[in-house]
């Protein structure tokens, strides 16, 4: 081998990255401790960034094109390396090629619950995850933040090491944003628009990333939450709540007082029988009303003895003769007697109660 043929094998005359790979980020140029010579081609493709980096310090930025390295090219790299009067002879420095390519579906969880503060239901956890796509505005940065040293940053790595960091950044705008529990869980899609203005800015100024599209697939509560949410939806699908109050009535009636399984049966079969009792109620007092035609007389008005119980009532009821004017099960007035709410007294084991706090329980 001659001279000049040794000498062409240790300098460096084309610098590219032919990518045939759909996951690396970024790639450094090999340069087994070869030098670049003066004129030396650059050649960057379409969607990539050439970098070059002397000692640990950033150098020049070469977008696409064929450049040829000459001092009027890289007037930064001449710059740190100290060519006063131009370089004639090779230098070192290493070359990272960028992907700046927009990388689509990438996944984002949050392994703990987000604390928020909504308006509605106070300080609640909440988890979500969803996708996001990405690209490098900022080579400079993504290096020095991002991918580091390595030589062959792939998209595997780069999941691992921004997944906390894109989910830490979602938290701050999510606080920021301040979107009820209840716009969280009803639209996702306009969630993740509304987040863009405010996680873009963070991750551009902290790791040189534009995030064009995030998107929010699911955002789970707690179960109590969720369970109220289902009784703020049932009490909007309710409506009208006389209608809704003769509903329960009728299913009450249907399914017998005794089939009502605990609190939530409790609660609807007495409500039915207020109501039903109301009605009978009113019923009787209708039936006892003296019709205007027929007007006693002032002898026999005075001589007419104390009217009697309302249809036959007597003036002491147990709690099974009270739930049949109810129309509710017997275990529904015992709860109302031992909460107070209906006014009887307890003979012993019996419980006794009289027709007036009947008529007012109804009343109440």
């Amino acid at each position: 081998m001659g001279l000049m043929s040794y000498l062409k094998t240790q300098f460096l005359e084309i610098i590219q990255w032919q990518d045939d790979s759909r996951d690396t980020i970024s790639w450094r140029f090999p340069d087994e401790d070869k030098e670049i010579k003066q004129g030396a081609q650059l050649i960057v493709r379409e969607s990539q960034v050439g970098q070059f980096v002397y000692l640990g310090q950033f150098g020049d930025t070469f977008g696409p094109g064929k450049w040829s390295l000459t001092t009027d090219n890289i007037p930064i790299l001449a710059t740190l390396k100290g060519w006063k009067y131009g370089f004639e002879s090779p230098f070192k420095a290493d070359v990272y090629f960028v992907t700046t390519r927009l990388f689509t579906g990438n996944k984002w969880g949050t392994a703990n619950p987000i604390m928020m503060r909504d308006p509605d239901f106070g300080i609640v956890r909440a988890r979500a995850y969803g996708t996001f796509d990405f690209r490098v505005v900022d080579p400079k940065l993504f290096l020095q933040e991002v991918a580091g040293t390595d030589d062959h940053f792939r998209l595997d790595e780069f999941a691992d090491t921004m997944r906390s960091r894109i989910v830490s950044v979602f938290t701050d705008a999510l606080a920021t944003a301040k979107v009820p529990v209840l716009d969280l869980a009803a639209r996702y899609s306009e969630l993740g628009e509304a987040l863009l203005p405010l996680i873009n800015p963070q991750i551009t100024a902290k790791y040189g990333l534009e995030i064009p599209t995030f998107i929010v697939e699911n955002v789970s509560l707690p179960p109590e939450v969720e369970q109220a949410i289902d009784k703020r939806s049932s009490m909007a699908a309710v409506g009208n709540l006389n209608d809704y109050v003769k509903f329960q009535m009728a299913e009450s009636m249907t399914k017998g007082g005794g089939e009502a399984g605990g609190m939530a049966g409790t609660a609807a079969g007495l409500g039915a029988g207020l109501a039903m009792g109301q009605q009978m109620m009113a019923a009787m007092s209708a039936g006892q009303t003296t019709p205007a035609a027929a007007v006693p007389s002032p002898q026999s008005s005075a001589t007419a003895s104390p009217a009697a119980p309302v249809s036959g009532l007597p003036e002491l009821l147990s709690p099974a003769d009270a739930a049949k004017v109810l129309g509710v099960s017997e275990s529904d007035v015992l709860t109302a007697l031992a909460d107070g709410s209906l006014k009887g007294k307890k003979i012993g084991t019996a419980w006794r109660i009289t027709r007036v706090a009947l008529e007012e329980f109804l009343k109440s």
